[in-house]
């Protein structure tokens, strides 16, 4: 089929008010519109990372709940924790810090 056969079978369509008009809507929903679909499908991917950002960040803050429960109940893992993250010693102890390169 050369270009004047595929002229012929498109040319009523291209003459057609209404083909034109609707071709024109799709292709200025499709890209131009302030809620194109491009940019919908963008926000959808967009919304999908925040949701499971904040899964994780609810599992933190469940995992931060449990150790704040355990430090005020029981007085080891205080302890524990205070040594660890605070460096706290008792008087008669020497600390010695260890890093790794």
């Amino acid at each position: 089929m050369d270009f004047k056969q595929k002229f012929k079978v498109f040319s009523p369509l291209i003459r057609n008010k209404y083909v034109v008009t609707t071709l024109f809507f799709l292709i200025w929903v499709l890209f131009f519109d302030q809620t194109s679909l491009i940019d919908r499908f963008s926000l959808l991917r967009n919304i999908k990372t925040l949701e499971k950002e904040r899964e994780s960040l609810k599992k933190e803050i469940q995992k931060n709940r449990d150790m704040i429960n355990d430090l005020q109940t029981n007085t080891e893992k205080l302890e524990k924790f205070a040594r660890e993250e605070y460096l706290m010693k008792k008087p008669d102890e020497d600390i010695f810090i260890l890093i790794y390169e």
